[in-house]
Order: structure tokens, then sequence, then C-alpha cells
């Protein structure tokens, strides 16, 4: 990406969007340095993945203004996008209208439609997408996508239903994300005949390339309706899915979910067995795994998992312990939750606000009532994790201040 993009973001603190980046650009150029065209796209995506609006269409209208870059159609639609994140749908249309109408094109009138779709301003979508059609742009799965998650949202089921025929009759094949939005709607409606279709779509499709969330939509909307042989064959597909999935972690966490509402225990420990066989310490995956226990009031599940991770833990992070400290306080066991939490404490860790108010709940199931207003004392004291992690605990510093970044 090279120095520009560390510059942008380093010398604008991240949570004031107030200041300008265009001095810090002028200054870059002024040092010698060449600006492209993609380097200045790859900037403007970072800005807005940190949710930068103002600077990232900053940098957008700079590129054109004074580098004088020639405008593409592509810029336009980034900055429908942006127009809209930071003014509203007024200002998009405001900003639209003034566009040439060769510089429109397919992006412009996709972002346009995405606009629309987004602030369920159904007329001005259907019109848009009309437009789309009598232009010819109409001929690929995202402007339908589009229009069908809206209509799903609103719960138009016969829109949708509509659109998926149009689909079929213009040979426009289903993607990934009409797989997901149409197994929503089938879930919601608990149409289980219409979600068999839609699997089986996918299983018949093999140019199409389905993510796992799809799965797990799937997955959850078989459980949804009760149907848990269905749910559990899902289930199995998803496993099939961990060896090539990037983000195995999160796919385990769903897989332990989906495991402990269909109340199927051996599968759920049949998919940990797979997790322990990656030989790594994550705390999602370990939470994931407490969490689905605790439904079952598998409290000696629980201790053996809190103990595999504690073995391997780098740090006694609280968050792991306690959903079993929280276990056994349900379960009467305050003798085991004080140990737990004097122990981690030892090790350097710092106990929620919720360890100290499952504690709480213990002793006033017990009637130890100075006990659970100790305990709730020291929740009020207790450090919230979200200001720790900012640097936010002195006391002359406002979580306010930094209410963007947060």
């Amino acid at each position: 990406m090279g120095p520009l993009l560390p510059l942008c973001i380093v010398e604008s603190h991240p949570w004031v969007t107030t200041v300008s980046v265009v001095p810090a650009l002028d200054r870059w150029i002024g040092e010698g340095n060449i600006a492209c065209r993609d380097e200045l796209y790859g900037i403007i995506k970072e800005l807005t993945a940190y949710r930068r609006f103002n600077h990232a269409l900053e940098v957008s209208l700079w590129m054109t203004n004074k580098r004088r870059l020639r405008m593409a159609p592509f810029d336009v639609a980034l900055r429908l996008k942006l127009i809209f994140k930071i003014f509203g749908l007024e200002e998009v249309e405001k900003y639209f209208n003034k566009i040439p109408e060769n510089l429109k094109s397919y992006h412009g009138y996709l972002a346009l439609l995405n606009c629309y779709t987004v602030a369920k301003s159904v007329d001005k979508a259907e019109s848009i997408m009309q437009k789309a059609r009598d232009l010819g742009y109409a001929t690929k799965p995202i402007w339908y996508n589009l229009m069908m998650k809206l209509h799903y949202q609103l719960g138009n089921r016969e829109k949708l239903a509509d659109l998926l025929v149009e689909m079929e009759g213009n040979s426009i094949p289903y993607d990934d994300f009409t797989h997901s939005v149409c197994l929503s709607a089938c879930a919601m409606a608990s149409d289980a005949v219409g979600m068999d279709k839609i699997v089986n779509n996918m299983e018949s499709t093999p140019q199409v390339v389905v993510h796992w969330r799809t799965y797990v939509i799937a997955a959850e909307g078989y459980l949804r309706m009760g149907l848990i042989d269905k749910c559990l064959m899902i289930v199995k597909k998803l496993e099939e899915q961990l060896p090539k999935t990037k983000k195995k972690s999160i796919l385990f966490v769903f897989l332990f979910r989906l495991c402990a509402e269909a109340r199927k225990k051996d599968e759920l420990y049949q998919i940990w067995n797979l997790f322990k066989r990656e030989g790594v310490v994550v705390n999602k995956v370990y939470s994931g795994m407490l969490r689905s226990l605790e439904k079952f009031d598998d409290i000696e599940g629980m201790e053996k998992v809190f103990q595999e991770w504690e073995s391997g833990a780098l740090f006694f992070d609280f968050r792991i312990p306690n959903f079993l400290i929280d276990a056994y306080c349900r379960d009467g066991h305050l003798e085991k939750a004080e140990a737990l939490i004097t122990k981690g404490i030892s090790r350097g860790g710092e106990p929620l606000v919720t360890t100290w108010c499952h504690l709480a709940g213990g002793y006033l199931k017990k009637n130890q009532v100075p006990e659970a207003v100790e305990a709730l004392k020291k929740a009020i004291s207790a450090k919230c994790p979200l200001l720790r992690i900012y640097g936010l605990e002195k006391k002359n510093q406002d979580w306010r201040d930094r209410q963007p970044l947060l």
C-alpha cells in the first residue's frame, strides 16, 4: 500500500472525524510522492472499514478535484455510498441527479438501488429496478438480491417469490446471497418445503460456492421448525467445510450452538474433539463450548473444558471461567465459585461486572444478603473491559470523548 495509508490513519486520530485529511494528503504529495488511483482506492476502502466515511469521501473528492484523475462510474458509485452514510438519502438523490448520464451507468444505478433498499424506500427502489431492467443492467443476481432482501425485511414474501420467478425466466442463476435470503424468508414463514427446495438448489448448483454461513441459516431454520434431523444433516455438511474454512474458530462456535439448541450432547462433544485436534487455544471457541455445555447443566463437562483452557492459556481471562462461575452459583456451589474467583485474581485476572453479579445471585438464593450486597459493591467498582482496552479507566477521561471509536 505504501506510506500514504499510515499517514492518513496515524496523523488523524481515529475517533476524530472533523479534522480534514486533505492537508496530510497535500503535504505527502508536496514531499515528492506519487498517488496512483489504485492506492487511493485502497485508502478509501481502509478508511471506510474504520467507519471514517467523511475522510473517505474527502479522499475521493481530492482524487478528481486536486489530482485531476478522470472521474469514472466506479467513483460515482463510491461517493453515493459514502454520501448516504454521512448525509442520508436526500443528498444522495441530489448528487445522483447532477451526474452526467454517461457516468451513472451500471455502477451508479446499482449504488442508488442499494441506498434505496437500505433505506427501505420501496417505491423508489422499484422504480430504479425497472430503470435497470430497461437499460439492460439487471442481468446479474446482485440486482435481484438487493430487492429480495428489501422485501424479506418487510415481510413481502409474494414479491420475493415473483423476483425468483423473474430470475428463472431470465436465466439468471442464484448465487450464495440469493440462497441465504430465500432461506431466511422460508425460516421466518416456517416453510419447510421451500427450505428443502433452496437447499436442493444449493446442492445441485456446483458452480456456486456455498458459504458456510448460508448453511448455518439453513440449520437454524430447520431448528426453528423443530426439524432436528434436517438440522443435523446440515451440521454434517458444515463439519465437512471445516478443513477449507478460513475463520474456522467462528464456525466451531456456530456448530457448538446448533448442537446445544438441538439438544444433541454427543454430537457436541464430537465436534469439540475435532477442535481439540487443532492443538490451539482460542478463547472464543472455549467460550462457545462452555456456553453450550451450560445449556445441558453439564458442570462436570464445563470443569474439564475449563481445565483444558487453563493449562494452555497465556493469561487468565475471566470471560472464560465466567460461564463456570455462573453455573456454580445457579446450582448452589458457592464455595467453588468463590475459590475460582480467588484463583483467577491470584493469577492476575480481573473479575468482570458479571462475575460479581453471578456471585451476588448465588448468595441471594442462599439468603446470604450481606454477602450479596458486598458482591454487588464489587460489581459497581469493577472496570468495564471496553474501558480497559481503550485505556479510559482514568477518572479524568470520559468515554463520551471517544464515542465514535467505541
